[in-house]
């Protein structure tokens, strides 16, 4: 019998990857084909938007979209500007999918905030390059977090402040972006001194108690025959617009299925969690995510699941000590980030657990504060879809994005602040 998750990852890879125009959907509902873009679901709400693109220094084209200032910005804006990356199967959109009263896509600038979204390579925004066709090199799909920490968000980084004319920005990351940039300090030395500011929500770094099952297996399961699928010419998973992505759109069109079908997928994944992400906003999520990764990127969390360390890409022993100069990988400095940190992070969370946060947490030198979610039920989507982001995080992300700006206080000169919280964390965190 072949294994469960075989059969997982084998659905996921073969069907997902379908030629569109070999898959028809029902006539109804008469717009699923209709995925409103970032600048469109922005601008629906009243708020204008900009759209940048960036080039890495390995040549991938990536999409940075701006909000200047919010809708609700009464005053002038504050600096540094802030600067948000997405998760795993998430692009941009995932701080916007719903309503702008909630959402920190909104929130954030409509604090005054000169705000900036980025999606990662290989993402329906992301997938492309200034030599490779995605289509049709293989080339362009080799890459993992390893290259997002050590190209992608530099880039975005940089882009950033030269626009901005900004010396440092605020930087938030949701679980990939978490860990991409804790890649980023440990491989890129300098770059974690232009961070003034960082905010883990849920940073993901090893998986050792990842208690999502689906999550779990699906990795690593595209771990085992990663080979094999790329031999196969199975390259790109889970993209926006082929059927898996359209068959989700069109089930949670309705609000009843939304609620029901598109609820119960995310408590699967992930944990549950009533009533905190509406039926509203789940059918706008699965308009556009999955956003599109590659095997590799899959494969990458498929190792991590059994990794005491937050360690780079493994390719075998012998592939190993050709590229590392040993036969395992070597591990991620976590302790190279050293800009003030701030992670959020909830109780019921299957996709990053506490244990492996804290298992970080306690290893960055100027740790702020670790935010424990006061809903026990709180999960890693919650975090960017829940109805009860102004009550469980946003006042945390809004102290501390306040404290770390021009006329928030004392920023990050405020050492006497610093060493309180860092003193109560320290006999916490024991």
């Amino acid at each position: 019998m072949v294994p469960y998750g075989l059969n997982l990852v084998l659905c996921f890879a073969l069907f997902g990857n379908l030629a569109d125009g070999q898959f028809k959907l029902p006539p109804y509902p008469p717009d699923v084909n209709y995925t409103p873009t970032f600048p469109q679901l922005v601008a629906n709400h009243g708020y204008k938007v900009e759209t940048h693109q960036v080039i890495t220094e390995d040549g991938y084209i990536l999409t940075l979209f701006r909000i200047p200032r919010g809708k609700k910005c009464r005053g002038p804006i504050r600096q540094p500007p802030v600067l948000i990356l997405h998760g795993f199967l998430e692009s941009a959109d995932c701080f916007i999918d719903g309503d702008p009263n909630t959402n920190l896509g909104y929130l954030i600038p409509d604090e005054c905030y000169d705000t900036w979204f980025g999606s990662f390579r290989g993402t329906f925004y992301s997938r492309a390059h200034i030599k490779l066709n995605p289509d049709t090199d293989k080339k362009f799909w080799q890459f993992s977090t390893d290259e997002m920490g050590m190209y992608d968000l530099p880039a975005f980084i940089d882009y950033v402040l030269y626009k901005t004319g900004s010396k440092q920005l605020n930087y938030m990351g949701f679980s990939q972006g978490g860990g991409t940039f804790f890649i980023m300090c440990s491989e890129r030395p300098g770059y974690c001194n232009k961070a003034k500011l960082f905010i883990g929500l849920a940073p993901a770094t090893r998986h050792l108690n990842t208690r999502s099952l689906a999550f779990r297996l699906m990795t690593q399961a595209v771990n085992g025959i990663l080979e094999p699928l790329q031999d196969a010419g199975i390259y790109e998973v889970l993209t926006k617009g082929y059927p898996i992505q359209r068959i989700l759109n069109f089930l949670c069109q309705e609000d009843i299925l939304a609620g029901i079908i598109c609820g119960a997928l995310d408590a699967i994944l992930d944990g549950p969690n009533p009533g905190s992400i509406t039926a509203d906003t789940l059918r706008i999520v699965y308009e556009h995510t999955p956003a599109g990764i590659s095997t590799k990127l899959a494969a990458r969390y498929g190792q991590a699941m059994t990794e005491t360390e937050f360690l780079m890409f493994d390719y075998g022993p012998t592939a190993n000590t050709q590229l590392y100069g040993s036969a395992i990988p070597p591990a991620y400095k976590i302790s190279a980030v050293t800009c003030p940190v701030v992670v959020i992070q909830g109780h019921n969370d299957g996709i990053v657990d506490m244990k492996d946060s804290l298992w970080a947490a306690k290893q960055m030198p100027n740790l702020l504060e670790y935010h424990n979610v006061s809903d026990p039920l709180w999960t890693h989507f919650d975090n960017i879809r829940s109805q009860y982001i102004p009550k469980y995080t946003f006042p945390t992300i809004k102290k501390y994005l306040r404290e770390y700006s021009s006329d928030g206080g004392g920023g990050s000169d405020d050492k006497s602040f610093r060493s309180s919280i860092g003193d109560i964390l320290s006999s916490w965190l024991k």
